[in-house]
């Protein structure tokens, strides 16, 4: 009878852990650092990984580098042997917190708000700041974010052949359904 309790109480504690957190791993990063006239400079990667949790709001998303696909191969190539040098920087990770998150409060209705943390990419750490709107699905809770960053300020250089053809400036979006 006794071990029956202790397996009924571990049961019961890890459930209760489970709940705190909400995962998955298949978010989408979509990226963007076209410039007008030229062809279109677009990657998006539908493996990515992204952890919240619900008590707390604090949030981490994890997205390896290869994961993120061209249109055309070449590009592809380009991205990860000149740009992001992917063997030695392979991942890419996000760690905040989203502010006044209240997990009992989220509705199907979005509603905007402020994640504050560090963004990782090409071995350079930046405090990033951005909004994000924030609604609970059939799915699960879904977290849509769009957001820039300089490529300049990860020390990613955009080699002088080409500078007119890329942006410096680059349209991120996110999107999440965790469960």
């Amino acid at each position: 009878m006794k071990k029956l309790f202790v397996l009924a109480v571990l049961l019961m504690t890890t459930a209760t852990f489970a709940q705190d957190k909400a995962i998955t791993k298949t978010g989408k990063i979509t990226f963007e650092a076209s410039v007008p006239a030229f062809e279109e400079v677009k990657a998006k990667n539908d493996g990515v990984t992204c952890v919240l949790n619900v008590k707390t709001g604090e949030i981490a998303s994890l997205a390896l580098i290869k994961g993120f696909k061209f249109k055309l191969a070449l590009m592809e190539e380009h991205f990860n042997e000149n740009y992001m040098n992917s063997d030695a920087f392979p991942k890419s990770t996000f760690k905040g917190k989203i502010q006044n998150f209240d997990a009992s409060a989220l509705t199907a209705t979005a509603k905007e708000y402020t994640i504050k943390g560090k963004l990782e990419l090409h071995g350079k750490t930046n405090d990033l700041t951005t909004t994000a709107k924030i609604r609970k699905t059939d799915a699960g809770i879904e977290i849509i974010s769009t957001f820039n960053v300089n490529a300049s300020d990860y020390d990613i250089a955009i080699p002088s052949v080409v500078k007119s053809k890329v942006s410096n400036k680059v349209n991120v979006k996110t999107e999440f359904v965790l469960k």
